[in-house]
């Protein structure tokens, strides 16, 4: 039984062995980043019907997305629109004026 042929690519040898480079993709091939969405979501969601909780987690969601960045001018931008209406949520709910009381 011979191995001198697959001794070339056998991993098992230090001298044979390659880094890995992980591939190049386009920005446009890149998958969703669902955080960042969700975070954009809350964020809106917290400035229009003034829900406090929605604005804490926008910004919950956005440190996910900030750490999970994968292409930094396209989910930066998607990022810091997200933490500022999460911020915007925050200082209408807690330094905004009261809401009415609602009458049943």
């Amino acid at each position: 039984m011979s191995h001198n042929s697959s001794s070339a690519s056998d991993p098992r040898q230090p001298s044979t062995a390659k880094p890995y480079v992980p591939p190049v993709l386009p920005p446009q091939d890149l998958p969703v980043d669902y955080s960042g969405f969700i975070a954009v979501i809350f964020g809106i969601a917290g400035v229009m019907f003034r829900y406090k909780m929605s604005s804490w987690l926008a910004i919950i969601f956005c440190a996910q997305s900030l750490a999970n960045m994968r292409n930094v001018e396209n989910d930066l931008k998607q990022i810091s629109m997200a933490f500022m209406f999460a911020i915007m949520g925050l200082v209408t709910n807690y330094l905004g004026p009261a809401r009415p009381p609602t009458r049943s």
